[in-house]
């Protein structure tokens, strides 16, 4: 089966909505680029600071927000490692954005957490996009370790993964508590830090609700002992209420491995095998245990498995980080309804896509890819035909400008990349030092 078929429904094909006028740089509408991508990038500043934190194609602009060292409402500062990010409708032109912070063992920075020994968690921001203003960032969950990516859902909320499966003990400065797992975190409010154990103790990244049946799919980072996994909730939006875990197989196939070379467009028939026990809280756990469980079912293997988001076409987009021959990442889509998974694109060189991370849909139909590899670090435009161009380059080189923070971070990955609700906005986190940016301009003029 070719990619165009398996895709078929796969654009959005929504209009794009006339972005916010005040950050275009040019009054004059720009002949669109040829081909799918916006051109090339060039320096361009931020309209917050002042400084040329990232390279952008012509006609684009973007504010920076929510810095690490920032005061949040609660008056503690913004905890920093950015990562994961997911933004909701909250009111006329506000939005809520839930961020985690890819943080370890340490002080909690929110009465709402887990582990009294851990620092990770989640802020939300409320970011007006009339105004392309920040307005306030507060606590949301704390108390957990090395909070990745996540997902959002169909009921507001952004849930938290958990990429450890450390046990912090009281011997390493720790409260002797299983970590390794999923917590929800309501996009208006705090949540209530309690782990979704029935969803495994493994090493989360990424996670996609498909709002129609109601399933979640995870996905695992653990080198090439990495699964694709499906959530059965026993009721339907409420995962916390229990539920069955599964991880992927290829149909006629024992102990497949797609973290090899495979030819684009590649396309194989799936089901799925139980987990049977997804929680172990004992402090000698080996990390790989659910994996392992799935193995030995004949499940699939991957090699780092990352980013993971639901498409309006209800697919779901899925990210290799080191898969394909040159192990330089693999976008992956799996087809809930065929019960199908087909090899969208894979990297054929660090210079074309070095090491992808988190993932999003645009609303138009594209999809952006967050890279975290070596050396220059890009978000990535690809369209659903594995169309693959430059959109952003990280360009971040601070000398105390902002909350004293110095030092070159252009080699810092993106994460978190997420649109608005209405399509104009684009956020994404630069991790290091911890740096949120909302890019708009003229997004009818390529694929995203």
């Amino acid at each position: 089966m070719d990619r165009r078929s398996f895709l078929k429904s796969a654009a959005v094909g929504a209009a794009a909505a006339v972005p916010f006028t005040a950050f275009i740089q040019r009054a004059e509408a720009k002949k669109r680029p040829t081909g799918v991508g916006y051109g090339p990038l060039f320096p361009t500043n931020d309209q917050t600071t002042g400084l040329p934190l990232l390279h952008l194609p012509e006609g684009f602009t973007y504010v920076s927000l929510g810095w690490t060292g920032d005061l949040m409402a609660n008056g503690l500062p913004t905890p920093s490692a950015h990562d994961g990010m997911a933004a909701f409708k909250y009111n006329g032109n506000r939005v809520r954005l839930v961020r985690n912070h890819e943080q370890g063992a340490g002080a909690p920075f929110s009465g709402a957490h887990y582990d009294p020994f851990a620092s990770g968690g989640t802020t939300t921001l409320v970011f007006d996009t009339g105004e392309g203003a920040l307005i306030e960032t507060t606590d949301s969950l704390s108390g957990t370790i090395r909070n990745c990516a996540g997902g959002p859902t169909p009921w507001d909320s952004w849930m938290s993964c958990e990429e450890t499966t450390v046990f912090n003990t009281p011997t390493s400065g720790g409260s002797g508590m299983p970590h390794g797992y999923v917590f929800d975190v309501p996009s208006g409010d705090f949540s209530d830090a309690t782990p979704i154990r029935d969803m495994g103790r493994f090493s989360h990244e990424a996670l996609a609700v498909d709002p129609l049946s109601g399933n979640v799919y995870l996905t695992e980072d653990a080198g090439n002992s990495s699964g694709f996994y499906r959530y059965v909730p026993n009721k339907k939006h409420k995962p916390a209420e229990g539920g069955q875990l599964f991880m992927l197989k290829v149909q006629r196939q024992a102990l497949a491995n797609l973290g090899t070379g495979y030819p684009n467009g590649v396309t194989f028939d799936v089901e799925w095998v139980s987990i049977d026990t997804p929680d172990d809280q004992s402090p000698t756990m080996p990390g790989n245990f659910v994996w392992a469980q799935g193995r030995a079912k004949d499940a699939v293997t991957f090699a780092r498995l990352e980013g993971c988001w639901y498409g309006g076409d209800r697919r779901i987009y899925i990210v290799s980080t080191s898969g394909g021959a040159v192990q330089q990442g693999q976008i992956w889509v799996y087809d809930p309804k065929e019960e199908a998974i087909m090899l969208l694109f894979e990297s054929p060189s660090m210079a074309v896509l070095n090491a992808p991370d988190n993932i999003t849909v645009s609303p138009r139909g594209g999809l952006v890819l967050c890279e975290d590899g070596g050396g220059e670090e890009f978000l990535h435009g690809l369209t659903v035909d594995g169309e693959i161009f430059k959109f952003a380059k990280n360009n971040v080189v601070l000398n105390g400008e902002r909350n004293g923070i110095t030092g070159n971070f252009a080699g810092s990955e993106f994460a978190g990349a997420c649109y608005s609700p209405d399509g104009d906005w684009l956020f994404a986190n630069i991790q290091s030092p911890g740096i949120t940016v909302a890019i708009t301009g003229p997004w009818q003029n390529g694929a995203l």
